[in-house]
């Protein structure tokens, strides 16, 4: 019985040693950055597609956008984007040629919407986004 007790405690103390290494284990740096210092690199107006440069100038103009949903709230869930209260950011829709849907590509503003703060170009559904500079 004795012998029993032993091993359990043995196990507990490298159970709790093998916790604490985990936790305590220096976290990659890549990890602990902001989204504002691990965006990608910003994109010139210039460089977006022709369609990104349509959408971008409609945004300025407040429309007529091809969407039903260009201008609604863009939720930023996954905090890709800096944070602010939600009904900051709107996305607009970027048209992909030969796609009979809205397809993949967006930009989202944020601020008031035919004078933006900044916006963003996002050709994968969101999953990277890059600030759209002038």
């Amino acid at each position: 019985m004795l012998k029993a007790v032993a091993i359990r405690a043995y196990k507990a103390v490298v159970a709790c040693a093998l916790g604490a290494a985990v936790v305590l284990a220096p976290v990659d740096a890549s990890a602990r950055q902001s989204p504002e210092t691990d965006a990608a690199a910003p994109i010139a107006l210039a460089d977006l597609p022709p369609q990104g440069r349509t959408t971008y100038a409609l945004i300025h103009e407040g429309g007529p956008f091809p969407y039903d949903k260009d201008g609604s709230v863009f939720g930023n869930r996954e905090r890709q984007l800096p944070a602010h209260k939600r009904g900051y950011y709107r996305e607009y829709t970027v048209r992909t040629p030969g796609v009979g849907h809205r397809g993949a590509r967006r930009i989202v503003c944020g601020g008031a919407p035919r004078t933006p703060d900044a916006c963003y170009y996002s050709g994968d559904h969101y999953t990277s986004f890059r600030e759209i500079r002038q």
